[in-house]
């Protein structure tokens, strides 16, 4: 009985590690699992092994993709004298699904938090900077977390592309305080796109 529990007990432990996810969720997961057909559970695992072999950081702008360049950049419909600076790719993914923004995104891969350890050096600032002066940006629009680190690491930015010929302003504050930009509503988001305010 041991060796029939073990497989299903490990893929417990591994649900229960996920974040939101309790013990009984995961029992739940496992169940549902179980329950799929072979071709079903075989395409899920595959899934998840594409995401961990396949993705890899944009060259351009740090969002998650195939290739050398993400989906978004290389898209030629995006509105190229955009940039939308996000903290993780988990943002970018909420403000595409709100729709209301048609440029492109900057992912910093965190937020400056010196409690942390986390200073600027530690993410994308200096590729978005060099990104800002080769031109053709006319608007980047913050699009942090509106809490002390997100603000924090405006104004580090704000500091950073001072002098360069764009016009720097952030997401309205419609949003909740505090709260990360995926726990957000569609409505809330396309309203903080629509309502950005000059910094």
């Amino acid at each position: 009985m041991a060796e029939e529990r073990g497989p299903i007990t490990r893929l417990v432990d591994y649900f229960a590690e996920l974040p939101g996810i309790g013990r009984k969720s995961a029992e739940r997961l496992t169940y549902h699992v179980l329950g799929m057909s072979r071709a079903e559970a075989l395409a899920f695992a595959d899934a998840i092994r594409a995401v961990k072999e396949n993705l890899r950081p944009c060259r351009i702008c740090f969002n998650l993709g195939e290739g050398g360049e993400c989906a978004i950049c290389a898209d030629p419909r995006r509105d190229r004298t955009l940039v939308c600076v996000v903290e993780q790719v988990r943002d970018l993914l909420a403000l595409e699904e709100a729709g209301g923004y048609r440029g492109l995104y900057h992912v910093l891969q965190g937020r400056v938090a010196p409690l942390e350890g986390t200073g600027p050096e530690q993410l994308t600032i200096d590729a978005l900077v060099n990104r800002v002066k080769q031109g053709g940006f006319r608007e980047v629009i913050m699009g942090t977390t509106p809490n002390v680190e997100g603000d924090g690491t405006t104004l580090v930015i704000a500091e950073r592309l001072r002098g360069l010929p764009v016009v720097l302003t952030r997401l309205a504050r419609g949003l909740t305080v505090g709260a990360p930009l995926q726990q957000a509503n569609r409505d809330m988001l396309a309203d903080a796109i629509a309502g950005r305010q000059k910094l």
